[in-house]
């Protein structure tokens, strides 16, 4: 169980750092990518956070999560009004 937690931690890790990669690269495909990414890295370290009873960081990358939910939320409102 250590060993998955471990690795979900890394992936959630490597997700952020690419959907901030994607970011830089501001192709609008690329970006609604990286929405997901957050979301997705968000929740895996959160997962890997709490495994390991790290509160503060578990929090922080929740908190990570709900907004790239909400901004992924937002912007299905915004297409479908257009």
């Amino acid at each position: 169980m250590k060993t998955l937690i471990d690795i979900l931690g890394w992936s959630g890790s490597a997700f952020i750092i690419i959907a901030y990669g994607f970011t830089l690269i501001e192709n609008k495909k690329f970006l609604n990518y990286g929405k997901y990414l957050n979301l997705i890295g968000g929740l895996f370290i959160a997962i890997n956070c709490y495994y390991y009873n790290a509160i503060p960081p578990f929090v922080t990358n929740l908190l990570w999560s709900i907004i790239a939910t909400l901004t992924i939320y937002k912007n299905r409102n915004r297409r479908k009004t257009i």
